[in-house]
């Protein structure tokens, strides 16, 4: 596993704003995320609340998840990743 994989997500910039759209939709105030956390690794992280992250993550940040990318990144981190490219 890389250094970047086990990063955990915080802070007040995209990370911090993703963490929080995290918690508030699988109402887990103490939970932590690293890039390579998938819904595999977080309870309550089921199908439903998938796709309430990914439309709070859409209102969050001004983007539109195309139908493809609702299902296709692989982790935290990827999802990160578009988010930033998307901010900067």
């Amino acid at each position: 596993m890389s250094e970047q994989s086990n990063r955990t997500l915080g802070g007040d910039g995209v990370e911090g704003r993703m963490l929080q759209v995290f918690r508030e939709v699988l109402a887990v105030d103490d939970l932590q995320l690293s890039d390579a956390s998938t819904a595999a690794d977080v309870p309550g992280w089921d199908s439903l609340a998938h796709i309430n992250i990914m439309y709070s993550l859409e209102a969050e940040f001004d983007v539109q998840f195309s139908d493809e990318q609702l299902t296709s990144f692989q982790d935290v981190g990827e999802l990160r990743r578009f988010l930033v490219e998307q901010a900067g």
